[in-house]
Protein backbone atom coordinates (compact mmCIF):
# COMPACT_ATOMS: atom_id res chain seq x y z
CA UNK A 1 0.00 0.00 0.00
CA UNK A 2 1.52 3.34 -0.71
CA UNK A 3 1.19 4.95 2.50
CA UNK A 4 1.79 8.55 1.31
CA UNK A 5 -1.45 8.28 -0.60
CA UNK A 6 -3.51 6.73 1.30
CA UNK A 7 -2.87 9.19 4.41
CA UNK A 8 -3.13 12.33 2.13
CA UNK A 9 -6.28 11.01 0.76
CA UNK A 10 -7.44 10.68 4.28
CA UNK A 11 -6.21 13.83 5.20
CA UNK A 12 -8.33 15.51 1.95
CA UNK A 13 -11.75 13.55 1.68
CA UNK A 14 -11.98 12.34 5.53
CA UNK A 15 -15.65 12.39 6.44
CA UNK A 16 -14.58 13.77 9.69
CA UNK A 17 -12.45 16.52 7.97
CA UNK A 18 -14.94 20.04 8.42
CA UNK A 19 -12.39 22.47 9.60
CA UNK A 20 -11.39 25.32 8.02
CA UNK A 21 -7.97 23.92 6.50
CA UNK A 22 -10.38 21.33 4.85
CA UNK A 23 -12.64 23.67 3.58
CA UNK A 24 -9.48 25.72 2.12
CA UNK A 25 -8.02 22.41 1.01
CA UNK A 26 -11.59 21.89 -1.24
CA UNK A 27 -11.40 25.74 -2.51
CA UNK A 28 -8.38 25.14 -4.13
CA UNK A 29 -9.27 22.26 -6.00
CA UNK A 30 -12.20 24.48 -6.75
CA UNK A 31 -9.79 27.27 -8.25
CA UNK A 32 -7.47 24.73 -9.91
CA UNK A 33 -10.93 23.22 -11.39
CA UNK A 34 -12.02 26.34 -12.76
CA UNK A 35 -9.20 27.82 -14.22
CA UNK A 36 -8.30 24.35 -16.46
CA UNK A 37 -12.24 24.60 -17.54
CA UNK A 38 -11.63 28.05 -18.93
CA UNK A 39 -8.25 26.64 -19.91
CA UNK A 40 -10.01 23.94 -22.03
CA UNK A 41 -13.06 26.01 -23.18
CA UNK A 42 -11.29 29.26 -24.46
CA UNK A 43 -9.00 27.12 -26.33
CA UNK A 44 -11.84 25.24 -28.15
CA UNK A 45 -12.80 28.82 -28.94
CA UNK A 46 -9.91 29.76 -30.57
CA UNK A 47 -9.58 26.10 -32.74
CA UNK A 48 -13.37 26.48 -33.36
CA UNK A 49 -12.44 29.94 -34.68
CA UNK A 50 -9.55 28.57 -36.81
CA UNK A 51 -11.35 26.14 -38.51
CA UNK A 52 -13.83 27.91 -38.98
CA UNK A 53 -11.75 30.96 -40.98
CA UNK A 54 -10.07 27.47 -42.61
CA UNK A 55 -13.33 27.00 -44.06
CA UNK A 56 -14.01 29.84 -45.34
CA UNK A 57 -11.29 30.61 -47.38
CA UNK A 58 -11.06 27.06 -48.90
CA UNK A 59 -14.52 28.21 -50.13
CA UNK A 60 -12.31 30.85 -52.34
CA UNK A 61 -8.77 29.97 -51.82
CA UNK A 62 -7.04 26.98 -53.81
CA UNK A 63 -4.88 24.73 -51.23
CA UNK A 64 -1.82 26.26 -53.11
CA UNK A 65 -2.09 28.88 -55.87
CA UNK A 66 0.86 29.51 -58.73
CA UNK A 67 1.39 33.17 -59.84
CA UNK A 68 4.03 35.20 -62.25
CA UNK A 69 7.32 36.32 -60.00
CA UNK A 70 7.12 39.39 -62.31
CA UNK A 71 3.88 40.74 -63.94
CA UNK A 72 0.30 40.21 -63.24
CA UNK A 73 -0.24 37.26 -66.18
CA UNK A 74 1.72 34.90 -67.91
CA UNK A 75 0.95 32.82 -70.92
CA UNK A 76 -0.21 29.36 -70.31
CA UNK A 77 1.70 28.02 -72.89
CA UNK A 78 5.18 29.34 -71.16
CA UNK A 79 3.65 26.89 -67.82
CA UNK A 80 4.13 23.51 -67.60
CA UNK A 81 0.48 22.90 -66.43
CA UNK A 82 0.28 19.17 -67.90
CA UNK A 83 2.86 18.06 -66.16
CA UNK A 84 1.28 19.82 -62.53
CA UNK A 85 -1.87 18.57 -63.58
CA UNK A 86 -0.57 14.48 -63.67
CA UNK A 87 0.79 15.02 -60.00
CA UNK A 88 -0.07 12.17 -58.15
CA UNK A 89 -1.70 14.34 -55.23
CA UNK A 90 -3.17 17.27 -57.04
CA UNK A 91 -6.91 16.77 -57.89
CA UNK A 92 -7.63 20.44 -59.78
CA UNK A 93 -5.49 21.82 -61.88
CA UNK A 94 -7.57 25.07 -62.91
CA UNK A 95 -6.88 28.46 -64.75
CA UNK A 96 -7.36 31.89 -63.73
CA UNK A 97 -7.24 35.34 -64.40
CA UNK A 98 -8.05 38.69 -62.02
CA UNK A 99 -7.96 42.56 -62.23
CA UNK A 100 -10.27 45.77 -60.79
CA UNK A 101 -13.16 46.35 -63.06
CA UNK A 102 -15.82 48.98 -62.37
CA UNK A 103 -19.54 47.41 -62.19
CA UNK A 104 -22.61 49.23 -63.32
CA UNK A 105 -25.90 48.29 -62.90
CA UNK A 106 -28.97 50.41 -63.69
CA UNK A 107 -28.10 53.71 -61.58
CA UNK A 108 -25.36 52.41 -59.39
CA UNK A 109 -21.75 51.34 -59.50
CA UNK A 110 -18.98 49.85 -57.82
CA UNK A 111 -15.36 49.09 -57.71
CA UNK A 112 -14.37 45.30 -57.70
CA UNK A 113 -12.42 42.42 -58.66
CA UNK A 114 -13.51 40.74 -61.91
CA UNK A 115 -11.98 37.03 -61.40
CA UNK A 116 -12.53 34.83 -64.08
CA UNK A 117 -12.44 31.00 -63.37
CA UNK A 118 -13.20 27.44 -65.04
CA UNK A 119 -16.28 26.20 -64.73
CA UNK A 120 -14.74 23.27 -61.95
CA UNK A 121 -13.50 26.15 -59.68
CA UNK A 122 -17.41 26.01 -58.49
CA UNK A 123 -16.80 22.28 -57.96
CA UNK A 124 -13.27 22.75 -56.31
CA UNK A 125 -14.06 24.96 -53.88
CA UNK A 126 -17.66 24.52 -53.21
CA UNK A 127 -18.79 27.20 -53.96
CA UNK A 128 -21.76 25.61 -55.81
CA UNK A 129 -23.39 25.47 -52.43
CA UNK A 130 -22.77 28.75 -50.74
CA UNK A 131 -25.03 30.88 -53.37
CA UNK A 132 -27.26 33.10 -51.84
CA UNK A 133 -29.61 33.83 -54.10
CA UNK A 134 -29.50 32.37 -57.83
CA UNK A 135 -27.60 29.64 -59.13
CA UNK A 136 -23.96 28.93 -60.95
CA UNK A 137 -24.84 28.92 -64.57
CA UNK A 138 -21.83 28.95 -67.54
CA UNK A 139 -22.43 30.67 -70.20
CA UNK A 140 -23.81 29.99 -73.95
CA UNK A 141 -23.43 31.15 -77.11
CA UNK A 142 -26.07 33.60 -76.12
CA UNK A 143 -25.42 34.78 -72.68
CA UNK A 144 -22.47 35.61 -70.28
CA UNK A 145 -22.66 35.31 -66.87
CA UNK A 146 -21.80 36.64 -63.44
CA UNK A 147 -21.25 35.25 -59.98
CA UNK A 148 -21.10 38.04 -57.36
CA UNK A 149 -20.42 38.41 -53.93
CA UNK A 150 -23.33 39.65 -51.80
CA UNK A 151 -21.86 42.91 -50.74
CA UNK A 152 -20.82 43.82 -54.82
CA UNK A 153 -24.53 43.00 -55.23
CA UNK A 154 -25.92 44.94 -52.24
CA UNK A 155 -23.81 47.97 -53.93
CA UNK A 156 -25.37 48.01 -56.70
CA UNK A 157 -28.94 46.95 -55.85
CA UNK A 158 -29.28 43.89 -57.45
CA UNK A 159 -31.75 41.64 -56.57
CA UNK A 160 -32.45 37.97 -58.76
CA UNK A 161 -35.83 38.15 -58.25
CA UNK A 162 -36.52 41.58 -59.71
CA UNK A 163 -39.41 41.23 -62.70
CA UNK A 164 -36.79 43.73 -64.90
CA UNK A 165 -33.89 42.82 -64.59
CA UNK A 166 -31.05 44.53 -66.71
CA UNK A 167 -27.89 43.46 -67.23
CA UNK A 168 -24.38 44.21 -65.54
CA UNK A 169 -21.94 46.16 -67.57
CA UNK A 170 -18.32 45.65 -66.75
CA UNK A 171 -15.76 48.38 -67.60
CA UNK A 172 -11.87 48.21 -67.39
CA UNK A 173 -9.23 50.88 -68.97
CA UNK A 174 -8.11 49.48 -72.18
CA UNK A 175 -4.44 48.47 -72.68
CA UNK A 176 -1.79 50.42 -73.98
CA UNK A 177 -4.14 52.89 -76.10
CA UNK A 178 -3.00 56.24 -76.45
CA UNK A 179 -5.00 58.63 -74.88
CA UNK A 180 -8.23 59.63 -76.94
CA UNK A 181 -10.52 63.01 -76.47
CA UNK A 182 -13.02 60.22 -76.51
CA UNK A 183 -14.10 59.05 -73.01
CA UNK A 184 -15.78 55.87 -74.24
CA UNK A 185 -12.17 54.79 -76.19
CA UNK A 186 -10.41 54.93 -73.18
CA UNK A 187 -12.15 51.56 -72.30
CA UNK A 188 -12.95 48.36 -72.93
CA UNK A 189 -16.84 47.32 -72.00
CA UNK A 190 -19.36 44.07 -71.85
CA UNK A 191 -22.24 42.96 -70.65
CA UNK A 192 -23.32 40.33 -68.76
CA UNK A 193 -26.25 38.99 -66.62
CA UNK A 194 -26.42 38.02 -62.86
CA UNK A 195 -26.79 34.48 -62.18
CA UNK A 196 -26.11 34.35 -58.69
CA UNK A 197 -24.79 35.94 -55.79
CA UNK A 198 -22.52 34.20 -53.09
CA UNK A 199 -22.17 34.79 -49.67
CA UNK A 200 -18.90 33.39 -48.30
CA UNK A 201 -17.02 35.88 -45.57
CA UNK A 202 -17.56 39.99 -46.20
CA UNK A 203 -13.70 39.71 -47.23
CA UNK A 204 -14.77 38.08 -50.26
CA UNK A 205 -18.94 39.11 -50.75
CA UNK A 206 -17.08 42.71 -50.97
CA UNK A 207 -14.44 41.93 -53.22
CA UNK A 208 -15.16 39.38 -56.28
CA UNK A 209 -17.25 39.05 -59.01
CA UNK A 210 -16.99 35.78 -60.84
CA UNK A 211 -16.99 35.01 -64.43
CA UNK A 212 -16.09 32.81 -67.32
CA UNK A 213 -12.33 32.74 -67.88
CA UNK A 214 -12.70 33.48 -71.57
CA UNK A 215 -15.18 36.44 -70.71
CA UNK A 216 -12.31 37.87 -68.50
CA UNK A 217 -9.16 37.31 -70.93
CA UNK A 218 -11.51 39.00 -73.54
CA UNK A 219 -12.60 41.99 -71.78
CA UNK A 220 -9.04 42.58 -70.32
CA UNK A 221 -7.30 41.85 -73.58
CA UNK A 222 -5.60 39.31 -72.26
CA UNK A 223 -5.87 35.92 -74.96
CA UNK A 224 -4.60 32.71 -73.53
CA UNK A 225 -3.22 34.82 -70.22
CA UNK A 226 -3.77 33.98 -66.82
CA UNK A 227 -2.98 35.47 -63.41
CA UNK A 228 -2.55 32.35 -61.71
CA UNK A 229 -3.06 28.29 -61.60
CA UNK A 230 -5.34 27.46 -58.37
CA UNK A 231 -4.38 23.55 -57.28
CA UNK A 232 -6.45 21.59 -54.93
CA UNK A 233 -4.88 18.49 -53.56
CA UNK A 234 -5.98 14.97 -52.25
CA UNK A 235 -6.77 15.40 -48.38
CA UNK A 236 -4.75 12.70 -47.39
CA UNK A 237 -2.12 14.51 -48.94
CA UNK A 238 0.39 16.53 -47.39
CA UNK A 239 0.18 20.07 -48.55
CA UNK A 240 3.79 21.26 -47.73
CA UNK A 241 5.52 18.37 -49.23
CA UNK A 242 3.24 18.54 -52.44
CA UNK A 243 4.05 22.67 -52.34
CA UNK A 244 8.12 22.24 -52.26
CA UNK A 245 7.57 19.61 -55.02
CA UNK A 246 5.34 21.77 -57.27
CA UNK A 247 8.23 24.50 -56.62
CA UNK A 248 10.70 22.29 -58.58
CA UNK A 249 8.40 21.57 -61.13
CA UNK A 250 7.61 25.45 -62.08
CA UNK A 251 11.39 26.68 -61.33
CA UNK A 252 12.01 30.03 -60.11
CA UNK A 253 9.74 31.97 -62.40
CA UNK A 254 6.91 31.71 -60.58
CA UNK A 255 5.57 32.16 -56.49
CA UNK A 256 4.14 28.69 -55.01
CA UNK A 257 2.01 29.35 -52.25
CA UNK A 258 -0.52 27.42 -49.82
CA UNK A 259 -3.52 28.83 -48.56
CA UNK A 260 -1.63 29.12 -45.42
CA UNK A 261 0.80 31.45 -47.11
CA UNK A 262 -1.60 33.62 -48.85
CA UNK A 263 -3.50 34.74 -45.54
CA UNK A 264 -0.46 34.38 -43.38
CA UNK A 265 -1.85 37.49 -41.37
CA UNK A 266 -5.10 36.50 -40.59
CA UNK A 267 -4.11 32.77 -39.78
CA UNK A 268 -0.50 33.65 -37.30
CA UNK A 269 -3.23 36.67 -35.92
CA UNK A 270 -5.18 34.12 -34.49
CA UNK A 271 -2.55 31.66 -34.08
CA UNK A 272 -1.17 34.32 -31.67
CA UNK A 273 -4.11 35.51 -30.03
CA UNK A 274 -5.22 31.46 -29.08
CA UNK A 275 -1.31 31.14 -27.22
CA UNK A 276 -1.35 34.84 -25.26
CA UNK A 277 -5.10 34.06 -24.13
CA UNK A 278 -3.08 30.49 -22.85
CA UNK A 279 -0.70 32.05 -20.95
CA UNK A 280 -2.85 34.97 -19.47
CA UNK A 281 -4.86 31.91 -18.20
CA UNK A 282 -2.09 30.12 -17.25
CA UNK A 283 -0.91 33.11 -15.30
CA UNK A 284 -4.61 32.94 -13.23
CA UNK A 285 -3.92 29.25 -12.83
CA UNK A 286 -0.98 29.85 -11.42
CA UNK A 287 -2.13 32.52 -8.32
CA UNK A 288 -4.70 29.61 -7.67
CA UNK A 289 -2.37 27.64 -7.15
CA UNK A 290 -0.93 29.71 -3.93
CA UNK A 291 -4.43 28.09 -2.31
CA UNK A 292 -2.33 25.32 -2.42
CA UNK A 293 0.15 26.65 -0.65
CA UNK A 294 -1.57 28.03 1.68
CA UNK A 295 -3.73 25.12 2.32
CA UNK A 296 -0.80 22.95 2.60
CA UNK A 297 1.28 24.94 5.18
CA UNK A 298 -1.97 25.08 7.51
CA UNK A 299 -1.93 21.69 7.46
CA UNK A 300 1.23 21.00 8.39
CA UNK A 301 1.18 23.19 11.28
CA UNK A 302 -2.25 22.03 11.84
CA UNK A 303 -0.94 18.18 12.00
CA UNK A 304 1.94 18.24 14.20
CA UNK A 305 0.35 15.92 16.44
CA UNK A 306 -0.23 13.16 13.43
CA UNK A 307 3.53 13.72 12.41
CA UNK A 308 4.98 12.83 15.63
CA UNK A 309 2.98 9.54 16.60
CA UNK A 310 4.41 8.72 12.72
CA UNK A 311 7.73 9.06 13.88
CA UNK A 312 7.57 7.52 16.92
CA UNK A 313 5.77 4.59 15.04
CA UNK A 314 9.37 5.07 12.67
CA UNK A 315 8.63 7.33 9.40
CA UNK A 316 11.03 9.39 8.88
CA UNK A 317 11.65 12.75 7.68
CA UNK A 318 11.17 11.59 3.76
CA UNK A 319 7.96 9.94 4.10
CA UNK A 320 6.53 12.89 6.29
CA UNK A 321 7.45 15.21 2.88
CA UNK A 322 6.20 12.64 0.95
CA UNK A 323 2.50 13.23 2.75
CA UNK A 324 2.04 16.73 1.95
CA UNK A 325 3.79 16.49 -1.30
CA UNK A 326 0.81 13.99 -2.16
CA UNK A 327 -2.02 15.88 -0.57
CA UNK A 328 -0.84 19.02 -2.86
CA UNK A 329 -0.79 17.28 -5.93
CA UNK A 330 -4.26 15.26 -5.16
CA UNK A 331 -5.63 18.67 -4.62
CA UNK A 332 -3.98 19.42 -7.88
CA UNK A 333 -5.54 16.45 -10.10
CA UNK A 334 -8.47 16.69 -8.68
CA UNK A 335 -8.96 19.94 -9.55
CA UNK A 336 -7.77 19.60 -12.92
CA UNK A 337 -9.85 15.97 -13.94
CA UNK A 338 -12.62 17.95 -12.85
CA UNK A 339 -12.09 20.92 -14.88
CA UNK A 340 -11.29 19.08 -18.19
CA UNK A 341 -14.59 17.00 -17.63
CA UNK A 342 -16.24 19.77 -17.67
CA UNK A 343 -14.81 21.97 -20.03
CA UNK A 344 -14.94 19.01 -22.53
CA UNK A 345 -18.90 18.06 -21.26
CA UNK A 346 -19.64 22.58 -21.93
CA UNK A 347 -18.04 22.47 -25.56
CA UNK A 348 -19.50 18.94 -26.17
CA UNK A 349 -22.75 20.77 -25.07
CA UNK A 350 -22.14 24.00 -27.58
CA UNK A 351 -21.13 21.89 -30.62
CA UNK A 352 -23.85 19.60 -30.10
CA UNK A 353 -26.75 22.12 -29.24
CA UNK A 354 -25.41 25.53 -29.91
CA UNK A 355 -26.64 27.19 -26.74
CA UNK A 356 -24.51 30.13 -27.77
CA UNK A 357 -25.98 31.10 -30.66
CA UNK A 358 -24.69 34.08 -33.49
CA UNK A 359 -27.58 35.79 -35.25
CA UNK A 360 -27.41 37.26 -38.41
CA UNK A 361 -23.55 35.88 -37.96
CA UNK A 362 -21.64 34.03 -40.61
CA UNK A 363 -22.73 30.63 -38.86
CA UNK A 364 -25.96 29.70 -36.36
CA UNK A 365 -23.83 29.29 -33.28
CA UNK A 366 -20.25 29.84 -31.58
CA UNK A 367 -17.85 27.11 -33.29
CA UNK A 368 -15.96 25.46 -30.39
CA UNK A 369 -13.61 22.03 -31.33
CA UNK A 370 -11.96 19.99 -28.71
CA UNK A 371 -7.89 19.11 -29.84
CA UNK A 372 -6.19 16.17 -28.10
CA UNK A 373 -3.01 18.52 -28.16
CA UNK A 374 -4.78 21.07 -26.09
CA UNK A 375 -5.46 18.68 -23.19
CA UNK A 376 -1.93 17.53 -23.28
CA UNK A 377 -0.62 21.10 -23.14
CA UNK A 378 -2.77 21.89 -20.50
CA UNK A 379 -2.21 18.76 -18.50
CA UNK A 380 1.35 19.79 -18.46
CA UNK A 381 1.08 22.77 -17.25
CA UNK A 382 -1.45 22.17 -14.81
CA UNK A 383 1.48 19.19 -13.32
CA UNK A 384 4.35 21.77 -13.51
CA UNK A 385 2.29 24.37 -11.19
CA UNK A 386 1.35 21.58 -9.07
CA UNK A 387 4.32 20.01 -8.94
CA UNK A 388 5.72 23.43 -8.03
CA UNK A 389 3.24 24.35 -5.58
CA UNK A 390 3.43 21.05 -3.57
CA UNK A 391 6.73 21.11 -3.41
CA UNK A 392 7.60 24.34 -1.31
CA UNK A 393 5.23 23.27 1.06
CA UNK A 394 6.12 19.32 1.72
CA UNK A 395 10.04 20.18 1.26
CA UNK A 396 10.37 23.73 3.29
CA UNK A 397 8.07 23.99 4.74
CA UNK A 398 8.34 20.82 7.00
CA UNK A 399 11.75 21.20 7.79
CA UNK A 400 10.81 24.41 9.48
CA UNK A 401 7.84 23.78 11.69
CA UNK A 402 8.30 20.21 11.94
Amino acid sequence: MNVPFYIAKRYLISKKSHNVINIISWISVAGIGVGTLALIVVLSAFNGLQTLVEDLYASFDPDIKITAVTGKTFHISDFPKEEIASHKDVEFCLESIEDVALFKYNDKQTVATLKGVDPSFYKMTGLDSLMFEGKVRFDDEETNYLHLGYGIADNLSLYLGSKFQEKVSVIVPKRGNKKSFVPTDEFNRKYASAAGVFSVSPDFDSKYVLSSLSFAQELLNHKNKISSIELKINTNANLDMVNNEIKVIVGANYKVQTRYELNELIFKTNETEKWITFLILTFILIIASFNIVGSLTMLIIDKKKDVWILKTMGANNSLIQKIFFAEGMLINLLGAFTGMVLGALICWVQQTFGLLRLNGGIVDFYPVELQLMDFINVTGIVLVIGLLASWYPARILTKKHL
